[in-house]
C-alpha cells in the first residue's frame, strides 16, 4: 500500500484537480455493497463501474482481472509475476509506479470510478479511505482471505456464478492431491531477503500460499506452526535446524533486490544452512516470488499446487 509519506502529495493533487466526495451510501443511485471486511462501508457504486484503478500489483490487481473489472491502472513496477504482469499489459492497464510510492497525480487523472485496494489491517485503511473515497467509491479489503475477496469482486462484475465454479474446480484438485501426500510427511519454507531471513505461519487464516499448504493437509516443522496465523516468523541462524521438515521449499526475495545482491548466496552457503535436513536429503527447492510472495488469485493457487505436485509428489 501506498506510504503515508505520499499522503500529503495526494492532497496537494486533490485541491488542483478539485475532486468531489464520492456519492454517499444514503443517495446510492447504483448498488450498495457491504461487508464485515471491506472498511468504510456501506459503499455505492455505479451498477458495473468502467474504470478501475487497484493499489496493489497482486491480490486487487489478478482477482479483478479474473472476475473481469475494467482496470485502467495499478501499481506494476518491479511486479514478481510475469505472467500476471503481460496480462495487465495486453489489457492495457496503466502502471502508476511502484506499489508503496505509485504516481497519485496519473492516479487521479484516469478518473476512475472505483478504487480497490488490499490492506490486510484496518489500521492502515482507516489511514487511506479518507483521501481515496474523495476520488470516487473506494473499497479497502482489511483481511486476507483471498477466496472471500473474490467473492467481494465478483459481486461488483457480475461474475458470482463464474467464481464459484472456478473455486470448486481448485477444491476438485486440492482433494486429488491431499489423497497423494504421504500423512507423515512435513514441508519447511523459507524466504531470504536482503536483510533478514523468514517464515511464514500455517493455518487456515494464513497467508493464501500457506492456506493452501493447510488445505491439502501438509505438516509444517513444528517452529512453523508455532507462530499465530499470517504471523510472519524471522529466524537467526541458529534456528534454521527448527525447519527440519522433509522437503525445504525457499523463495529468495519479492519486490526487492534479494536475488541479485547476493544475500540468497550467502545463506546457501553457510554452514549452518548445509545442516539443514532437507539439504542434507538433497530436497530443497527454489520457487517462485512472484507466486509466493505476490499470491494473486487462482493462477497463483495452481502454481502453488505445481510446486507440491512437482517437488513433494515428484511430477517433474
Amino acid at each position: 500500500m501506498f506510504k503515508m509519506a505520499s499522503l500529503p502529495s495526494l492532497c496537494a493533487t486533490l485541491a488542483l484537480l478539485g475532486a468531489a466526495p464520492a456519492q454517499s451510501s444514503d443517495s446510492c443511485d447504483g448498488f450498495a455493497l457491504s461487508s464485515e471486511t471491506l472498511y468504510g462501508g456501506p459503499h455505492c457504486l455505479a451498477e458495473r463501474p468502467k474504470r478501475v484503478v487497484v493499489l496493489d500489483p497482486s491480490f486487487s490487481l489478478g482477482i479483478g482481472m479474473d472476475v473481469g473489472l475494467p482496470i485502467v491502472g495499478a501499481p506494476m513496477t518491479r511486479m514478481g509475476d510475469a505472467d500476471l504482469a503481460a496480462r495487465a499489459a495486453q489489457a492495457g492497464v496503466e502502471n502508476l509506479g511502484f506499489v508503496t510510492e505509485p504516481s497519485l497525480e496519473r492516479l487521479v487523472a484516469l478518473q476512475p470510478d472505483a478504487i480497490v485496494g488490499f490492506t490486510g489491517n484496518v489500521g492502515l485503511a482507516e489511514s487511506f479511505y479518507p483521501l481515496f473515497a474523495q476520488i470516487a467509491p473506494t473499497l479497502l479489503e482489511t483481511k486476507a482471505d483471498w477466496r472471500s475477496y473474490y467473492h467481494q469482486l465478483a459481486q461488483i462484475s457480475g461474475q458470482e456464478d463464474d467464481v464459484a465454479t472456478r473455486l470448486a474446480e481448485l477444491d476438485q484438485r486440492i482433494t486429488e492431491i491431499r489423497a497423494k501426500i504421504p500423512a507423515d510427511f512435513r514441508l519447511s519454507v523459507l524466504r531470504i531477503t536482503s536483510w533478514d531471513m523468514q517464515s511464514f505461519a500455517g493455518g487456515p487464516d494464513a497467508y493464501a500460499p500457506f492456506a493452501l499448504l493447510h488445505d491439502l493437509g501438509i505438516i509444517r516443522s513444528d517452529y512453523e506452526e508455532s507462530g499465530s496465523p499470517a504471523e510472519v516468523l524471522r529466524p537467526d541462524w541458529e534456528d534454521l535446524a527448527k525447519l527440519d521438515g522433509d522437503t525445504l521449499f525457499y523463495i529468495v526475495g519479492g519486490t526487492n533486490d534479494s536475488d541479485v545482491d547476493g544475500r540468497h548466496e550467502e545463506v546457501l552457503d553457510h554452514p549452518l544452512w548445509k545442516l539443514m535436513p532437507a539439504v542434507q536429503a538433497g530436497r530443497v527447492f527454489r520457487v517462485d516470488h512472484g507466486t509466493w510472495m505476490e499470491f494473486n488469485g487462482l493462477a497463483s493457487a495452481h502454481k502453488v499446487l505445481n510446486d507440491v505436485e512437482a517437488y513433494v509428489l515428484g511430477n517433474n
